[in-house]
């Protein structure tokens, strides 16, 4: 019902920062709360952000807020993550999602619709 495209991964040097975007299409786009979850290897999925489908409520993981800015321009069909003061510990496989009902969860089984991922790689 929605297609979710990432991009905007790459490398970056520790401190550095990167903008991350996820281009919808399909369904219309504001009928869907979005989310950012990232997957290191080894590791399990990890929520990261969500946000409602007006962009007026935000959520965030405690390892991120301060950093990370999510948002969304539903002119666009975009949902963004704006991503500052990186470290290795933020290295992952970055993937957004898209769920049609309310509540800014953390769990991956709540989300319907998944992206591919965009690599993020933090250096020393």
């Amino acid at each position: 019902q929605v297609q979710l495209v990432e991009s905007g991964g790459g490398l970056v040097q520790t401190g550095g920062s990167l903008r991350l975007s996820c281009a919808s299409s399909g369904r219309t786009f504001t009928d869907y709360t979005m989310g950012w979850f990232r997957q290191a290897g080894g590791k399990e999925r990890e929520f990261v952000s969500a946000i409602s489908r007006s962009g007026s409520d935000v959520r965030y993981a405690d390892s991120v807020k301060g950093r990370f800015t999510i948002s969304r321009d539903n002119t666009k069909s975009t949902l963004y993550l704006q991503m500052n003061s990186l470290t290795p510990e933020d290295a992952a496989v970055y993937r957004c999602a898209a769920k049609g009902w309310n509540g800014l969860h953390s769990e991956p089984e709540e989300y319907e619709f998944w992206g591919q991922g965009t690599q993020v790689t933090v250096s020393s």
